[in-house]
């Protein structure tokens, strides 16, 4: 028998740009910390983006829109996952990227409002029957297969639960009995049967067998308390394009021509504004009813400028709907030309009756001192131990380059510090990771002095 032993049990995750971005770092007061949840600096614009949260949480916001709007490097995209962070996974965050909308299989504005059906959610309460309590008896009863032959068939299960208050005994369809088989469900296993469904559902190994071994891989529950048969509140959060996909999909027969035709079918197909309209209204009388509560999220477009006219005009009228979620748009371009227009020039790339809609975020660029804090933030993400020299290297390299190079160099950095024997990265081990990998501005002046060797 080979035994070996686990080294780390810890989950690891890929590290992204944005991995150290937890919150936007406020204070109970509303106000900026310097340096907090993973954000350094750019103050103003953290509260700014705090009352946005307050805004949403409050459903106050709904159908209005903001733009972050600053140099590249400022941590437009940062601030925007750290609304996402504050807001939490009750609340729907749909990014996407400007140049997303350009697909070959459906329309721009298509791509928009699948978009903006993702950031509006609906949170179900549905009140359901269910049998609840640890099994007592799991017993399937048998008879003889009416098709013949030697074998049989179940014909029932019955099943016996326990709760704290009483027990009672059930018979159950066979098909249920599959479903217990699946769930691996045994005597002393918590669950619950749906009434109306007959759907099951295991919850743990009641906590009573706790001490049944000495070494157990089970999740252990407490006995339920209350009666076995109960009405139990479920609710269930679903997006309104979760909804039109579902209704969109024709449910084919079980024949070779209709399973064939399904196989056929586009990849993508356009939902239609009808069946829209048709879903709106059940989502209407679901909430005049208190079944539903609509949750409008956040729909955030980045690189906005990558737009064109037809878009933007499109986006009037999705953000003056009935219902519509909360717009974050960001962009780093400043005075340009309209995308799809030859000569309309204007402030971000955005028309100026969307720009009067819009409340406008400054982002300004870091200073040296925050550029440091940022960088040293990533080493530690990234687990790279660095020295004070050559965090005042990279630091300058920022300053003179950008902030994305400088926190790209550290990966090849910490590299050439392992090849070169030491512990943490020095001053030395930058400057040899930036002679190797070069940057934009300088990149640039290259081909300016060498133009005539490059093909044009």
């Amino acid at each position: 028998m080979k035994i070996e032993e686990v080294k780390s049990t810890t989950k690891t995750q890929r590290i992204n740009a944005h991995s150290h971005v937890k919150g936007l770092g406020l204070n109970e007061d509303g106000t900026a910390q310097p340096s907090a949840a993973g954000l350094v600096g750019q103050t103003q614009a953290r509260e700014a983006a705090g009352y946005l949260v307050d805004l949403i949480r409050t459903k106050r916001m709904s159908g209005r829109a903001a733009l972050f709007a600053g140099p590249p490097g400022t941590g437009k995209t940062a601030i925007a996952l750290a609304v996402a962070q504050e807001l939490g996974n009750k609340v729907p965050f749909c990014p996407m990227v400007g140049s997303e909308v350009y697909s070959s299989e459906i329309k721009k504005t298509e791509v928009l409002m699948e978009n903006f059906r993702r950031a509006i959610g609906l949170r179900i309460k549905e009140v359901k029957e269910v049998y609840e309590g640890e099994v007592t008896e799991l017993t399937p009863v048998e008879t003889e297969n009416p098709m013949g032959g030697f074998g049989k068939t179940v014909s029932h299960v019955i099943i016996g639960l326990r709760t704290a208050k009483g027990t009672k005994q059930l018979k159950l369809d066979p098909s249920i009995y599959e479903t217990l088989q699946k769930e691996r469900v045994e005597v002393g296993d918590v669950i619950y049967v749906e009434a109306n469904s007959g759907a099951v559902k295991r919850q743990g190994r009641s906590d009573t067998y706790a001490t049944e071994f000495d070494l157990e891989a089970e999740e252990y529950v407490p006995l339920p308390k209350g009666d076995v048969h109960k009405k139990k509140e479920v609710i269930q959060d679903v997006t309104l394009h979760d909804l039109d996909v579902a209704n969109a999909q024709p449910q084919g027969g079980q024949d070779i021509l209709s399973m064939m035709s399904q196989l056929m079918k586009p990849k993508k197909t356009e939902i239609t504004e009808k069946l829209r309209l048709e879903i709106n209204k059940v989502v209407d009388k679901y909430i005049d009813q208190g079944i539903a509560e609509l949750v409008p999220g956040v729909l955030f477009i980045d690189e906005v400028h990558m737009l064109d006219i037809e878009c933007f005009t499109f986006l009037h009228r999705a953000l003056e709907s009935r219902i519509a979620p909360i717009v974050i748009f960001a962009t780093n371009r400043g005075r340009c030309i309209i995308k799809g227009t030859e000569d309309i020039v204007s402030p971000h790339g955005i028309p100026r009756d969307l720009l009067d809609r819009l409340i406008i975020v400054r982002m300004k660029p870091y200073g040296q001192e925050e550029v440091t804090q940022i960088i040293k933030i990533r080493a530690q993400i990234e687990g790279i131990k660095i020295d004070n020299e050559a965090l005042l290297e990279l630091s300058s390299l920022a300053e003179r380059a950008s902030l994305r190079y400088a926190v790209r160099l550290l990966t090849p950095s910490n590299v050439m510090a392992q090849q070169n024997g030491n512990e943490a990265v020095t001053a030395d081990d930058v400057r040899e990771a930036a002679d190797l990998f070069i940057d934009a501005k300088t990149s640039a002046q290259v081909l300016a002095e060498n133009a005539d060797k490059f093909m044009k």
